[in-house]
């Protein structure tokens, strides 16, 4: 393989994180080409396999594309994914497994679309390497498509486990708020070394801890392993230079992070996760109601991400909660205030309108990150 080839390459995302993960694209250095709903695809080395799985805080997976083309048939699937060059990364003993979604597509059925692609690797691979029988005992390369208004797309993942698995969250609350969510909510909310962040419904410590490490320039994937790591064409000391170049850029701050739970028990499993990311030194981690917190005297600025109320059980006692939050917090200003939440109406029941109002989603929950960031009017 060619270093300074430029690949193409997909990475996705969480719908609403595109602007932020292109921006992250750019900061490493390489050209964005298009952008859709929850993916970028972009040009790069082949160092960008191991920089970007390291160093994408947004993103859910890499992948190398193979390839994009018309597929409104069966056989247009077949003829243009026999076109592309498989041999180019898998070897005649590797594995690989085909799996992918169409949407808006002639191309309804997903087990067919997989048959179908697979049948066309083999096709190709055989003439390659001279060949019937694939035994795959090898490398495993996913193979992904992604067929969009008829137009189907071709990759190999790179990632293997999705990025948003830092590693140091192996066990979690009963609703975990996804890494890359939570370091999103975290960008958006402006941090600065000066200023404390706050989250007082820490329950795992996720907020907390993605933003000691964004604020500490440690790279996300410095302690975690991909799958592109076992390819054949990509040489161990590209990852060696790739985690040196990570080491390299960390960064010493003051910054400071305070992680609250009403639950103990939340709090200890946040204490442990802490200590696994090692950002001990830069986060504080206690139990305290989070309707209850008094203004320091010193800025500041929460994040956090409260329950929802999705049970209907719950909903009374989630409204109660957001009034008593909303009179809270109306109290620490000029703390700006950055709050994640599913529930419709939450403004009634927060008492004030948002400053601004970001649509994201935590999962498969349409969810609005509300934004307090303007001193509020005092009343008359």
């Amino acid at each position: 393989m060619n270093r300074d080839y430029k690949y193409e390459y997909v990475a996705t995302c969480l719908f609403g994180l595109e602007s932020l993960l292109g921006e992250e694209i750019d900061a490493l250095g390489y050209e964005r080409i298009e952008t859709i709903d929850g993916r970028v695809t972009f040009r790069g080395d082949l160092a960008a396999i191991a920089r970007c799985n390291i160093w994408l805080r947004f993103a859910e997976r890499l992948y190398i594309k193979m390839g994009s083309f018309k597929a409104a048939t069966f056989a247009e699937l077949f003829d243009g994914t026999n076109l592309l060059p498989w041999e180019n990364w898998i070897a005649c003993d590797d594995a690989f497994p085909v799996k992918g979604h169409s949407i808006k597509s002639a191309l309804t059925s997903i087990p067919d679309c997989q048959s179908i692609i697979k049948k066309a690797i083999v096709k190709r691979l055989s003439a390659e390497y001279g060949i019937s029988w694939f035994k795959e005992e090898g490398v495993k390369y996913q193979v992904e498509f992604f067929i969009l208004k008829d137009i189907a797309t071709l990759m190999i993942d790179t990632s293997g486990t999705p990025l948003h698995k830092r590693g140091y969250r192996p066990a979690v609350g009963a609703a975990p708020l996804r890494e890359t969510l939570a370091a999103a909510m975290v960008k958006l909310s402006r941090p600065r070394d000066e200023v404390l962040l706050w989250d007082p419904f820490c329950g795992s410590g996720t907020i907390g801890i993605e933003a000691a490490m964004m604020m500490t320039n440690t790279a996300p994937g410095l302690s975690r392993s991909f799958a592109a790591e076992e390819f054949y064409d990509l040489p161990e000391k590209l990852w060696q230079d790739a985690r040196d170049e990570a080491r390299s850029l960390i960064r010493e701050t003051e910054f400071e992070v305070y992680a609250s739970d009403i639950d103990p028990k939340m709090v200890e499993l946040a204490r442990a996760n802490i200590k696994r990311a090692d950002m001990g030194a830069h986060i504080k981690c206690f139990v305290r109601d989070a309707t209850e917190i008094v203004k320091a005297d010193r800025r500041a600025t929460i994040v956090c991400n409260p329950p929802y109320g999705e049970r209907l059980s719950d909903e009374e006692e989630t409204k109660r909660l957001y009034r008593a939050m909303g009179q809270c917090f109306a109290k620490l200003a000029p703390w700006q205030i950055y709050i994640l939440s599913g529930m419709p109406d939450f403004e009634r029941y927060y008492g004030r309108r948002a400053d601004k109002v970001k649509p994201l989603y935590n999962g498969m929950i349409k969810c609005g990150y509300y934004q307090y960031f303007k001193q509020p009017k005092p009343e008359k």
